[in-house]
């Protein structure tokens, strides 16, 4: 914890009030507007009533001196009675903000025994905050060695003091309320708990909310505040976490609970089967596209930071994934490729373009080393030089000029060659390429933007002859080449055509890439499922999503909880079909859904407004959280079986067992009703309920 004040705002200089006093560790949590975590240390504002205005999340706060036995405590407090404290909080400059609260501190009286984390909280006390320039009286304090708790409401803080100082720790107001703490687990899980907090397990920053609409919600990031999500930690044997998000508000926020050994099921369970095991998850993530590039570096460096932390960090969402185009696409500012000078069949002109060297690149580099996960990194052409096409032109319906085997298929194919070299001088090797982004786009009169048109017998030759031989003698041998990356309303024709039985191209083939513009008329049971039951050597990887595409739509729409669910139902379909990663589109797009050079604007989980230095975390931004923070490269999903007594289940879901040995269940609720329901695994039965609107991830240890 960083007690340095040097870089405070100015709106957060000492207290000359708490300077008279002796020093005091101070623990405060700020939520909205201001670039800190927690402040340990004498007490930083001079802090007027602004201070208290940026802190809007309530807080539980325990306090207890360090040494102490927290399990058997005496509590001694200082400070107001029920009868002596004032009736209304006091005046002065929080007048304002005390119309909204009427306690500003509510103590727990005195108790001989332990502080039950599942206890009510009772109303307790009033008391005063501490004041700027002598306004208010001093927190409560605790005299002697205890445990004590306070409820705090917004812009409340907890000071204790003893003869060697208090150990301060902080758990968000929420935990405590909804933490099914288990009464049997008694001293160990007590411990447990203080233990890990005392580690400085804290938990991460909260949502800054801003509503668009009733039920339109996003999180609002900028230079000096961005909600984060604590690392992921399993609780004991015996225990499960559960992280949960909703149209309500809800953002991954955390509770915990205990197996039952020994209770009535409710009448829907989920159970989990391990031996039915399927395919082992590659992961989760987004693309890099000259629009995303241009609107994350549009931002402060501060903010920046936040939004790319968000994304790939420990305390973000985690990704593993990065989707990058082979030159330009919609998503640029212009069209352009590697090598716009004709006829330049040995490619002596190649060279890489600025959206690269300075955009892209410098983006991804920052992606990863940002990430405690290695990050598998996937690239697409949307379109060869012109002069390769058989319409001469960046768009509409063209081919490659001539045959499989000839000069211009070959040069096609040592321009990816190329382009991994390129990138592998900025030490970025990527796992895998997809021989070309949406091939059947390329076959239609008047497409509006870059497209290469390939029938399944011409990607099958292309690869035969010329790509695949290409990588195979390159010093990218090891690359994984995807065909298709479109979509699946294609399959299984597709499939059957280039990985048939006498096709030269399938020894070189690794994985099919999956695309959803059309999976509205493409039943996943009818294409993914009978592809994968054809082949099932070869990998099947989702490749890009995005909504606001369709031309009946509105492009970006702010907060909507609708569109959060579209990600999640699409994720766990593809789970359970066999598919091994979900890669979304652009990482972050503007106000508008672009930049586009082609106006085919659309939306993402991350809107950036330039403007005022900005960015929103749309619910689609926190229904991705949901798998990609939890289910790390290396899991493995497993079979689930229904028991229910009555009714047809109206929950989605998936279970996998991490690399780790913890089980991981993800369930979806897109009524508009709470359903109870059961999770049963080998260390017991879960008795839980999912709220409307609101998706849910499940974790324990299973050893």
């Amino acid at each position: 914890m960083d007690s340095s004040t040097n870089s405070l705002p100015a709106a957060m200089q000492f207290s000359p009030l708490l300077k008279k006093t002796a020093p005091m560790p101070i623990l405060t949590a700020l939520s909205s507007s201001q670039s800190l975590n927690i402040i340990r240390g004498d007490f930083p504002p001079s802090s007027k009533e602004t201070f208290f205005r940026l802190l809007t999340a309530q807080l539980f706060i325990i306090c207890f001196p360090t040494g102490v036995d927290p399990v058997n405590p005496s509590l001694r407090t200082s400070g107001c009675s029920d009868k002596r404290c004032p009736a209304k909080p006091p005046r002065g400059r929080y007048a304002e903000w005390n119309r909204t609260s009427r306690h500003l501190i509510r103590v727990i009286k005195p108790r001989r025994t332990p502080l039950h984390p599942s206890a009510p909280f009772p109303r307790g006390t009033a008391g005063h905050v501490i004041g700027a320039e002598g306004e208010g009286s001093a927190a409560p304090a605790f005299s002697g060695p205890g445990i004590g708790a306070v409820q705090l409401p917004a812009g409340a803080l907890c000071a204790g003091r003893a003869g060697s100082g208090p150990a301060l720790l902080l758990l968000p107001l929420a935990f405590r309320e909804r933490m099914m703490w288990p009464r049997r687990a008694g001293a160990l899980g007590w411990w447990l708990l203080l233990l890990r907090l005392a580690h400085g397990v804290t938990g991460g920053r909260p949502c800054s909310p801003k509503r668009f609409g009733r039920d339109a919600l996003v999180c609002v990031c900028n230079s000096t505040y961005c909600d984060t999500h604590e690392p992921v930690s399993l609780p004991p044997a015996g225990f499960f976490v559960r992280y949960e998000t909703s149209k309500s508000g809800k953002r991954l926020e955390r509770s915990q609970g205990a197996f039952r050994r020994q209770a009535a099921p409710p009448d829907l369970v989920l159970v989990l089967e391990e031996t039915q095991r399927y395919q082992t998850v590659k992961g989760f993530g987004g693309s890099v596209t000259d629009a995303a590039s241009i609107n994350i570096l549009s931002l402060t460096p501060d903010t920046q930071n936040h939004l790319l932390r968000s994304y790939f960090a420990e305390d973000g969402i985690e990704y593993n994934m990065i989707r990058t185009p082979m030159g330009s696409c919609d998503f640029s500012t212009r069209p352009y490729s590697y090598a716009d000078w004709p006829e330049d069949y040995e490619l002596e002109k190649f060279s890489l373009a600025m959206e690269d060297l300075k955009m892209k690149i410098p983006v991804i580099q920052r992606a990863k080393a940002m990430s405690k996960k290695p990050i598998s990194l996937l690239a697409s052409p949307w379109t060869s030089p012109i002069w390769m096409k058989t319409n001469n032109d960046w768009k509409g319906r063209g081919f490659l000029k001539g045959e499989a085997g000839s000069k211009i298929h070959k040069a096609w194919a040592n321009y990816f060659v190329r382009f991994l070299d390129e990138y592998a001088k900025y030490n970025l090797t990527f796992w895998a390429i997809t021989a070309e982004n949406e091939p059947t786009a390329g076959m239609i009169a008047n497409y509006p933007f870059q497209c290469l048109g390939f029938t399944p017998e011409q990607q099958r030759d292309f690869i035969a002859f010329d790509l695949g031989p290409a990588l195979a003698n390159s010093s990218h041998k090891d690359i994984r080449l995807i065909i298709l990356d479109d979509n699946r309303v294609q399959l299984p024709h597709w499939a059957k055509v280039v990985l048939s039985e006498d096709s030269e191209a399938r020894r070189y083939i690794h994985g099919i890439g999956l695309h959803w513009y059309l999976d509205f008329i493409a039943p996943i049971e009818d294409t993914v499922a009978p592809t994968h039951q054809l082949f099932p050597d070869y990998f099947l990887l989702f490749t890009e999503a995005c909504t606001g595409s369709l031309f009946w739509e509105q492009a970006v729409v702010l907060g909507s909880w609708d569109r959060g669910n579209r990600y999640s139902r699409s994720i766990l379909a593809n789970l359970n079909q066999n598919v091994i990663g979900w890669v979304d589109w652009n990482l972050a797009l503007d106000l508008e859904g672009g930049p586009n050079w082609v106006k085919n604007y659309v939306d993402s989980p991350i809107i950036v407004d330039v403007g005022s230095d900005t960015f929103y975390k749309q619910p689609m931004f926190y229904h991705m959280a949901h798998f990609s923070k939890f289910i790390p490269e290396g899991s493995r999903r497993i079979g689930v079986s229904i028991v229910q007594r009555y009714g047809s289940c109206h929950l989605e879901y998936v279970a996998l067992i991490r690399p780790d040995g913890a089980a991981v269940v993800v369930v979806l609720n897109r009524t508009g009703k709470t359903i109870p329901f059961g999770l049963s695994d080998k260390m017991g039965l879960i008795v839980t309920e999912i709220p409307p609107n609101s998706i849910q991830t499940y974790l324990w240890k299973r050893e």
